[in-house]
Parts: structure tokens; C-alpha cells; sequence
């Protein structure tokens, strides 16, 4: 394809929808550099197969990536005023973080909470919790993404539930639910039931969310928390890849087509240390997805072809030692994700490893994302980078690196096999014992850590978790369970439908509605699927 060809049939189209950006227009740079400009290149251009180059015609001179800062932390009450401090701030879509005994299917008030209530995000255990967590945030709107896995098909459901209580209709909701169960076998072990339960509930999702909630983004495919188990970049590729291949072919042996649900997968990556193939591998997995759907799935949607995904700063590279060198750690890893082309962006506060992000130390971070965004210059063009002889040939040893690990999963019986085998784990664990002994050997230099160290105390205030509220919180939970009334045909008639083909969404979504908790119907699944104990691989 010719520049003027592309000009004609791609963008022409594309302008005339979606006008550019005026401040794009301000400045008088060429709007897209093609591999013409660098001798010995083949073109390639943004928005066409095989989507290296990014998915939309205009980069950000159309649309700027969505500031999407993940926040969550003790109560629903606590964790809206951040919401909207963070929305006061400029900030473009919401990202909730669960705490540990929600992600894992259990009340505030069980007994296996105890300690751990609303430490690493916040606490949601009814449908009063979501309406809380978003009172005066629209959610017809407002688009929000949801890290949480396991519980993924209760937590869409109370969402649902509170966007009716707001008098929007389903239809109108955007945002994305992690729902990627799969990475949790792999790296963070957030899960509750056995893989075929889990994929069960997981393609539910996609089916409700296909005929009913068409903006939804069913499944955030996560690589993010694979390299944060310490994988490398070429592993974070092939096992997110393979996991979202895993998910689509259960979807189409489900019955369903892959151009109804495909669309609307998404995918989360890590951005790393290591920027310039960081940006490589961020174009390697657009071009590795588009052809593996193509060829494989045979899809006949172009947005089925296209990898759209949300990058979040490498939360594993902070360090508590020196932690304001961290605001520099995250600008670079940021300014990797939108040279890559990335369509949503967390970065990490200053103090993570330290504790919970404080107010000042995230208003930093969402700081360094519209700094990128308006002072540097870099959205004015379309894919800056390609072209460099460097940047092609990493997305090109990335892609080949990338495929032969695919294509081993395959010849061992698929990613499931693996999972449960203990394979995957356990080249995760060889990369992580790797990237660490280099570290401890001065191999990989840690500025602060093993180089350039110092004495001093770091005096920066770290934000702790209010006991009192927790305690109140609770002893809301327990006199709410005991005025909602009799719950019970809900909670039997979500067992009796586990045990069939039936999705479960529509019931998920009445048992909410009438107050049953999420601990509530995770533990009747548990008693009729059981719950998934691991392989031990050491």
C-alpha cells in the first residue's frame, strides 16, 4: 500500500468520523513518518493488518490515550473521595483495586478476612458497597476498569446493578472487568474454583456482555502481573497471548462467534525498565494477535484483529530505597506505553513500595502522564519510532522469540495443560531467579539499591488504612444481613444452575439486586464445584 493510497482509503474515512485533535493541528510536523523515509524498509501503515504500527489511522492526533489511575483502599466511602479527587485532577476513566479478601471471594465479616480487610484496595462485599464507591460518579459516562478475577461475574453484576440504581441502562456502561483467571494459576494465585469452573464463569461473561452489554470489554487478557512474577518481556508476550487464545477458542466451542466477543477482549501489559524494547514488544503483540485470529479464528471484523490494551507502570522496579528516583522510573516506563501505542495508562506513585500511594504522590503520577501528553510533543505524531532500525529489528526478534514459545505451549497440550502441569510457573520462576541474581550480582544495575546507595531515612509520610472505619464497615455488613430478609432462593438457585449449562449472569445479577453478598454466592459455588489447589512444582 502506497502512502497516497492510504491517505485515500484508510484515513480519508477516518477524518471525516473522527476529526483531529486542534493542538494536533498547531503543529506543522508530517503527520505520519512511513518506512519509505528509512532505506531498506517495507511500509507499513498505522490502522491496517497487522496493526504494528497501532490500530487507529491517527494515533493520538485523534483520540489521546485514556488516563485510567488505579485506586482503591479501605471503605467504598474512602476510596470515592479519591475517585473523585482524581477525577477533579484531570483524570479520564476510573480503575478500582479490590482488597484481598474480595478478589478471593470472601465477606468482610468471614473469618478468613480478618487482617486483611480493605489493605491493598478497597472493601466490596453487597451491592450498597458498589453504590457507594461510585456516588456522583456517572456511570453512563464515566468508563471504569476492574481489577478482579475470580469474582469477576459478581462484581460486573453489582456494577450492572448500580448503573440501574443511576437510571443507566446496560447498553450505556463502559469499562472493562479483568476477568482473566488464567494468570492466576499462573502468577498471582487469586483464584477459588478448579480452570473449567473458572473458564465456565469467565465465557458466562462474555456471552451476557455480548448480547447485553455491547461496550463492555469482557476481559482484560493480563500480562501485567505475569512480568510482575518476574517473567521477561518475550514470556509476558507468549503467555498473555496464549491465555487470550485460550479463552477464545472456549468461547467458540461454546458456541459463540468469535466476531460477537472478540472485539471486545482487551489486554493489560507491564511497562518496564528496559524502554526501548518495551516499545518493540508493545508493537510485536499487535502484529503476533492479528495474525493468530486471522489465521487461526478466521475473523472476519477488523477489530477482531486488533489488540487494544491498558499499560500500567512496572509496580516490581519501585523501590523503597530512594523512592523519589521512582517518579523517573515511571515517566520512562510511561513514555514506552505511548510510543507503543498503548490505549490506556496507569502510572505508579512515587511511594507504592512503601505503602499505599499517598494523595500528593498520586496526583504526581497522574502529573507525568499529562506532561506526556502536553508538553512533550509526542502524540503529535503517528508511531515516531518505526522506521528506527533498532525499534523494527527488537519487534521483529520479539515476534520470532514470542512464536517459538507459542508454539511449544501447543505442542505440550495447549496453555491449560501447562498451567496445570506447572510449566508455566515454573519458566517464570527461572526468569525471576535469573533477573535477581543479576541484581545481587551488579550485573543489572538498581540506581539506589545496589549503586549510587545512601543512609538516609526516607521522612515521607505513608498512608495507613483507618482500623476504626473497617470496624464500622463490618458492623454495617452484619446489620444489613440481618434486615434484607430471606436470601435463600437466590443463593439454592445459583447452586442448582451451576451444576447446568445455563449462564449465570441474569442470576448473579437478581441475587445482587436483593442484597445476597459476594461471599455469599462465592461460597455456594464452592460448595458445588469445590476449590482449586495447585500443583506443587518445587
Amino acid at each position: 500500500m502506497s502512502k497516497k493510497r492510504w491517505e485515500d482509503e484508510t484515513l480519508k474515512p477516518t477524518l471525516e468520523k473522527y476529526p483531529e485533535r486542534k493542538e494536533a493541528l498547531l503543529d506543522n510536523r508530517e503527520r505520519l513518518n512511513v518506512p519509505d523515509d528509512v532505506e531498506n524498509s517495507i511500509p507499513e501503515f498505522p490502522g491496517s493488518f497487522p496493526y504494528t504500527r497501532g490500530i487507529h489511522p491517527t494515533g493520538y492526533r485523534g483520540k489521546m490515550w485514556t488516563m485510567r489511575q488505579y485506586a482503591g483502599f479501605g471503605t467504598a466511602e474512602e476510596t470515592n473521595k479519591r475517585f473523585r479527587y482524581l477525577l477533579d485532577e484531570g483524570q479520564t476513566g476510573l480503575s478500582v483495586a479490590f482488597d484481598l479478601p474480595t478478589q478471593i471471594g470472601y465477606d468482610s465479616d468471614d473469618p478468613m478476612s480478618q487482617g486483611e480487610v480493605g489493605k491493598v484496595g478497597v472493601a466490596i462485599d453487597t451491592i450498597e458497597d458498589m453504590k457507594q464507591l461510585f456516588d456522583g460518579v456517572p456511570l453512563d459516562t464515566v468508563s471504569t476498569s476492574m481489577t478482579i478475577n475470580a469474582p469477576a461475574s459478581m462484581l460486573l453484576a453489582m456494577y450492572v446493578a448500580t448503573g440501574q440504581s443511576q437510571g443507566v441502562k446496560e447498553s450505556q456502561l463502559r469499562g472493562t472487568i479483568q476477568n482473566d483467571i488464567l494468570k492466576e494459576y499462573i502468577a498471582r494465585g487469586t483464584y477459588i474454583f478448579p480452570p473449567e469452573q473458572s473458564m465456565r464463569l469467565t465465557t458466562d461473561v462474555f456471552d451476557y456482555c455480548s448480547k447485553n452489554i455491547p461496550k463492555w470489554n469482557t476481559i482484560s487478557v493480563s500480562g501485567y502481573h505475569i512480568r510482575e512474577a518476574g517473567c521477561s518481556a518475550e514470556q509476558e508476550l507468549a503467555f498473555t497471548i496464549a491465555n487470550g487464545v485460550t479463552y477464545a477458542r472456549a468461547a467458540v466451542e461454546k458456541g459463540l462467534d468469535v466476531d460477537d466477543f472478540a472485539p471486545r477482549m482487551a489486554f493489560f501489559f507491564n511497562g518496564h525498565n528496559d524502554f526501548l524494547y518495551e516499545i518493540a514488544k508493545f508493537r510485536a503483540a499487535r502484529q503476533i494477535w492479528a495474525r493468530i485470529m486471522k489465521k487461526e479464528f478466521n475473523a472476519k471484523n477488523q477489530k477482531s484483529l486488533m489488540l487494544r490494551f491498558h499499560t500500567q507502570t512496572g509496580g516490581s522496579t519501585l523501590t523503597a530505597q530512594q523512592p523519589h528516583n521512582n517518579v523517573v522510573r515511571t515517566a520512562i516506563q510511561a513514555l514506552s506505553a505511548v510510543l507503543g501505542g498503548t490505549q490506556s495508562l496507569h502510572t505508579n506513585s512515587m511511594d507504592e513500595a512503601l505503602g499505599l500511594p499517598s494523595e500528593k504522590a498520586a496526583k504526581v503520577a497522574l502529573r507525568t502522564q499529562q506532561i506526556i501528553a502536553e508538553e512533550s510533543g509526542i502524540p503529535f505524531t503517528i508511531d515516531p519510532l518505526a522506521g528506527s532500525y533498532t525499534i523494527e529489528s527488537m519487534t521483529e526478534e520479539l515476534v520470532s522469540n514470542t512464536m517459538e514459545i507459542l508454539e511449544r505451549i501447543d505442542t505440550n497440550g495447549g496453555m491449560l495443560k501447562c498451567i496445570e502441569e506447572g510449566w508455566v510457573q515454573s519458566q517464570i520462576m527461572d526468569s525471576a531467579y535469573k533477573y535477581q541474581r543479576e541484581i545481587e550480582e551488579k550485573e543489572r544495575i538498581i540506581v539506589g539499591v545496589n549503586k549510587y546507595q545512601e543512609n538516609e531515612e526516607n521522612n515521607d509520610e505513608v498512608t495507613k488504612i483507618n482500623e476504626d472505619l473497617i470496624v464500622e464497615k463490618i458492623g454495617k455488613l452484619r446489620l444489613l444481613k440481618e434486615k434484607r430478609g430471606n436470601v435463600e432462593q437466590h443463593i439454592d438457585k445459583i447452586s442448582q444452575y451451576a451444576t447446568t449449562d445455563e449462564n449465570l449472569m441474569p442470576l448473579i445479577i437478581e441475587a445482587v439486586n436483593a442484597k445476597v453478598s459476594l461471599g455469599e454466592i462465592c461460597n455456594a459455588l464452592r460448595k458445588v464445584w469445590g476449590e482449586y489447589k495447585p500443583k506443587d512444582i518445587i
